[in-house]
């Protein structure tokens, strides 16, 4: 989340084409065939030698007017603005060649170039589409159980929160909700991009587009139609499209400075030999002319954002969601990735594991007390505290003057008395550790477990004491280990996981994940510190977090990663990169796709540039022409597109 990464908000994609497909509201496809097939008509007549030659001239007047009027109008309107752009210098070269007795010629320029930017903008609105297709996913209508236990049905538009709706075996959930009846597997490959459908019971969330399986649900609605995380996602993945990436920005700039610059070469082509080296003005005129077709960097602009937009489609569509194209970039360029350990390599599922007194304390009480600090928290280790009370049937009793120690846990008063619950680290700093207590303490680590001790906090006329310790277990994701070795195969060349926990126990999650480096004990200002010492080293580096404890250290890194974000509005809008299942192979996938993007972008501008050099060679030599220039120019605009859209399957595997 590098403020060196970070995109403005500018304008479309394509936009800075500065071509004249949106500038006209003229029917475009229609233009381009009617002009084309002009053009390809007077070929005909001209070499079967049919009909006078005014009927020819007359053919390609009428294809060079069809297709003009794409370029022409957004010429002119760069001019008004005192801007030399592509249109203008089409329309340059298409007036020069009728000047000089060309009107083939000129007619063939204009054609082939209103068709290039036919082909750009479809091939846009093709990865554009491919997104906003998943709304065809919801029904337009659904089922609503009314006050009277009547169901009628009623457009999706029109459902209001907390209406109750009927979602039949096989049919699309149309909104978000809350099953409250029935159970059923629901395939949230839309959403999330996994295969295997997902168990739902009541309590369990829906989400408008995944397919119900055979099950029948009722479902209470949570969100509305416009706001769904359907919605949101494509609204953001829109969004991130028209941000332009780094490359692109260089590329719209260095276009502002050619397209001038070549202007004035085609005009020292046409003026110089002919006034100081005796040239024909015919010969030097039509060299100028074919300068300017073969210099307009049609391919060389449309190389990027093609390029970005179906990267971002790509993912999307699996499940991943990138802010903008200066992300997908960073993605492509990580060297390094910071992990936090609870949610990320972990499950994010703690539980009490046991229950340790210390002393002549019950376990019940020390479960007790601890639930009634805990139940102010919203960690996750004190929930898994209260659920642990609550699954024992336990009640606490209430506490009071609740305060959280950032990095350490929480105190408050019990009965009179101050407590504490919290990380090794805290009681070691209240100077409750005695030799007993490190033993059993360093016993529940070496295991990679997690711990809480309770105890009374000192204070005046008491020493404190502990009074008892928690351990708390949290699984592995299964994926972790596959994840890591397909994250260092994507390109990463180190993995550090960065914890509040205590270090032994960060170590042995580390051993079993495979994680390159591992430390723990850590406040939020000291994740920070290790950030800036692996930007240092390696550049680029992402983080992925809970965007809470995190955040700090997700700001400052290069690509902040949010995982789970299904369902979550914060993590959807705050993360830079946010995974809508809790699977740490989509981040390598994400990686890896970032990479071909990047590799794509850098073949697509040094083919263009290889192109318009060796043409602009031709040109100056007098080894080309008109025709062969535009066919350069269009071929060249044509396969820069088609390699970028082979990034709308490309997320289909890792292994790239």
């Amino acid at each position: 989340m590098n403020t060196q990464d970070h995109p403005a908000s500018e304008s479309k994609s394509c936009g800075s084409c500065e071509h004249g497909h949106d500038e006209t509201p003229l029917p475009r496809n229609a233009l381009v065939i009617i002009s084309g097939a002009l053009l390809g008509s007077g070929m005909l007549l001209q070499w079967l030698k049919l009909g006078p030659v005014q009927l020819h001239t007359a053919c390609f007047a009428l294809a060079t007017l069809a297709g003009g009027l794409l370029v022409f109008p957004a010429a002119f309107k760069a001019l008004k603005k005192a801007r030399l752009d592509m249109n203008v210098l089409m329309t340059v070269a298409v007036t020069g060649a009728w000047l000089v007795g060309e009107g083939a010629e000129g007619a063939a320029v204009v054609f082939l170039f209103a068709l290039s930017e036919m082909l750009e903008s479809w091939s846009v609105g093709r990865a554009r589409r491919a997104i906003a297709s998943l709304l065809k996913l919801t029904p337009q209508t659904t089922l609503v159980r009314g006050a009277d236990g009547v169901t009628k049905e009623m457009p999706v538009a029109e459902v209001v929160v907390g209406a109750e709706i009927s979602v039949r075996s096989g049919s699309s959930v149309p909104l978000d909700g809350e099953v409250i009846a029935g159970e059923s597997a629901v395939n949230q490959a839309p959403i999330t991009g996994e295969s295997v459908p997902v168990e739902k019971k009541p309590g369990d969330p829906v989400f408008a587009g995944t397919i119900n399986g055979e099950g029948s649900l009722t479902v209470r609605v949570t969100k509305a139609a416009s706001d769904s995380t359907l919605a949101r996602i494509i609204k953001l993945v829109e969004e991130a499209e028209e941000q332009k990436a780094p490359t692109q920005r260089f590329v719209d700039k260095f276009a502002a400075i050619y397209t001038p610059a070549i202007f004035l070469v085609a005009l020292l082509v046409a003026l110089l030999p002919p006034l100081f080296m005796g040239g024909a003005w015919s010969e030097w005129t039509y060299r100028a002319l074919v300068l300017l077709v073969i210099a307009c960097p049609c391919a060389l602009v449309i190389a990027t954002p093609v390029s970005i937009v179906s990267g971002l489609t790509a993912l999307a569509r699996r499940g991943v969601l990138i802010k903008g194209g200066a992300y997908l970039e960073a993605v492509g360029k990580l060297r390094a990735l910071a992990v936090d350990k609870t949610g990320t390599i972990t499950q994010g599922r703690p539980q009490i594991t046991s229950v340790i007194p210390i002393g002549d304390i019950a376990e019940e009480d020390v479960l007790r007390r601890a639930a009634a600090i805990d139940v102010h928290s919203e960690h996750p280790l004190a929930k898994a505290v209260v659920a642990a009370a609550q699954a024992k049937g336990i009640t606490w009793i209430e506490s009071s003057q609740y305060k959280s120690v950032t990095g350490r846990g929480a105190t408050a008063i019990i009965d009179g008395h101050p407590h504490f619950i919290g990380n090794h680290k805290m009681a070691h700093e209240l100077g409750l550790c005695s030799p007993d207590i490190e033993a059993r303490l360093t016993e529940i680590e070496i295991k990679g477990q997690s711990l809480a001790i309770l105890g009374h906090a000192p204070h005046e006329g008491c020493n404190g004491k502990v009074l008892g310790i928690l351990s708390i277990g949290d699984t592995i994701r299964p994926e972790a280990a596959n994840a890591l070795t397909l994250l260092h195969n994507a390109g990463i060349e180190k993995v550090v996981m960065l914890s509040g926990d205590n270090q032994r126990t960060v170590d042995a999650i580390a051993r079993l994940a495979g994680i390159d480096e591992a430390y723990g004990d850590l406040m939020p200002e000291q994740k920070i510190e290790h950030i800036r010492r692996l930007m240092t080293e390696h550049h680029y580096v992402g983080m992925i977090g809970d965007g809470v404890n995190d955040a700090p250290a997700l700001a400052l890194a290069s690509v902040g990663i949010a995982m789970g974000a299904i369902g979550s509005d914060t993590a959807i809008e705050t993360a830079d990169m946010a995974l809508m299942k809790d699977d740490l192979t989509r981040v390598a996938e994400a990686i890896a796709l970032g990479r071909r993007t990047l590799r794509i972008i850098q073949f697509n501008v040094t083919f263009a540039l290889v192109v318009k050099a060796i043409f602009l060679i031709l040109a100056f030599t007098g080894h080309t022409s008109l025709w062969l220039a535009i066919l350069a120019d269009t071929g060249a605009t044509l396969l820069v597109i088609m390699n970028a859209l082979r990034l709308l399957g490309a997320a289909q595997t890792t292994k790239q």
